[in-house]
Order: C-alpha cells, then structure tokens, then sequence
C-alpha cells in the first residue's frame, strides 16, 4: 500500500482529480463485468446484440463491487484527501453507466457536477442540491471496470473547474443550487483544460466533488463500464472555523473562495 504523495496531493486541490493505478485488481473486475453482462439484454460475443448507445444498471451491492471499493490503497487516500474516519465506506457501487459502441448520441453527454443533497422530492435528482461545502459528498469515484482507451468513451474532466464552482456556488450559502441550476450556469465559467479519465480495468480517479464533467459517445470496438459511487462524508463539512486542520477536499474551496 502506498500513500498518496505531496505532489499528487497538490494536484488534487490545484486541478480537482487524481488517478490511481491499480486500486483494485483487474480480477475482481472482470468479476464484476460478468454480473453485469447476466443483467443486460446483450451477449458480450456478439456485437450485433449491443443496440444501444447506453445501458443503466441499477445500484450493485455484490461482493465484487463492494470489494473494489474498498481496498487498502482506496482506504488510504480516502483517509488523505477526505481527512481520517470522516468519510463512509462504499457499500454499493451505484449506477452503472455501461456505453457500446454507437454511432448514436446517447443523449447525456452534457458538462455537469453531481448533486450531493436531496432537494424538495428526494425523488427528482435535477432537483437535487449541491452547496459550497459539499454538503453530504467527500468525493466524486470514477471506477473503471473495463480498460478504457481515448476511443472508448472516457469521461471527459474539465481539470481545474472545481475551483471556478465553489465560487459560483458561495453566494448561493447553504440551500446551494440544484442539479438544474448549477448546469445551465456552467457555460458561463472559464475554459479549463479538458482531460481524459482513461486506464486500465482497476484504475480510480479520485476527484473533487465540485469537478466539472461530462460523457461522450463512445467510438471503440468494446463496451465500456464504469461506475461513479460518491463517497460519502461522515458529519459536517467546514470551509471555515476549523483553526487550520482542514482536508484536501476543504482546502482546494478554501483556495478558491480567496483566489
């Protein structure tokens, strides 16, 4: 188990993401693919059975999933960027976006920030919340189950981006803005350098909750799949009042609110 270094911390709160190699075997992986394949009406030998752009899978509570998100390395950053025993254990691994092939847009693939809290119907996620202190969420997980190329649909992050939201969020204080809300405004923020989430099966990118993301239709020759769990902060969050001792995750809003 190796510990995230200074520089990858920095990263962190500079550019909102990091990527770590290997957080979890590429057995365990290909595990959980095969569960997921058993619940989709396609055959992974057969491409002329994967007739949509995209396929959602509900929420995966299987050892596999649970096992991925909770190896030593993922406990240790967790532990670093979201502070010690302040975050959740991952218990289910959420949706699961899985995206063939297709010259077909899947209709999703829209720049946004996750919400963290529900707003008035805890049923409406558009109507979810998101505050300037990340209210609920420690960090945005992006889990990649199946090797992911720069033709496969990788996630697109805008790096930097999560500074330019705790700005736009701060006047908003603690209702925050909802799902809707934040996305109709984040055209009006500046350009940030776009990266790509690729990697191997087994790679995480840990990101900042507030990190400007999006889809995009998927141009390779194999399914991707990839998960994207919150994990969740234990307790309150705070940008403030804290005489010093604040996370990664604290800092980089911190940054933000004084740049």
């Amino acid at each position: 188990m190796h510990d995230l270094t200074k520089d990858q911390i920095s990263q962190f709160i500079r550019d909102g993401f990091v990527r770590i190699d290997h957080a979890f075997p590429a057995e365990t992986a290909l595990e959980a693919r095969t569960i997921l394949w058993r619940d989709m009406d396609a055959d992974p030998d057969n491409p002329a059975t994967w007739t949509q752009p995209v396929v959602r899978l509900g929420m995966y509570s299987q050892e596999p999933f649970v096992r991925a998100a909770n190896t030593a390395v993922l406990h240790r950053a967790f532990d670093q960027l979201a502070g010690p025993g302040r975050w959740l254990p991952c218990r289910s691994m959420g949706t699961f976006p899985v995206r063939f092939p297709s010259a077909v847009d899947p209709g999703d693939a829209g720049w946004h920030v996750d919400a963290s809290f529900p707003g008035d119907d805890p049923a409406d996620y558009f109507a979810w919340r998101v505050n300037v202190r990340s209210r609920g969420r420690a960090l945005l997980m992006l889990f990649l189950f199946s090797d992911v190329s720069e033709h496969d649909a990788p996630t697109r992050i805008r790096a930097g981006s999560h500074r330019d939201v705790a700005r736009l969020l701060k006047p908003a204080g603690e209702t925050g803005l909802s799902f809707l809300e934040l996305a109709q405004q984040l055209a009006e923020l500046p350009d940030r350098p776009e990266q790509l989430a690729t990697g191997a099966a087994g790679t995480v990118y840990l990101c900042h909750p507030f990190l400007v993301h999006a889809a995009q239709p998927h141009r390779g020759t194999e399914p991707r799949f990839l998960a994207q769990p919150p994990l969740l902060f234990k307790g309150e969050t705070a940008i403030e009042g804290s005489e010093g001792h604040y996370s990664p995750v604290e800092e980089a809003i911190r940054r933000a609110l004084s740049e």
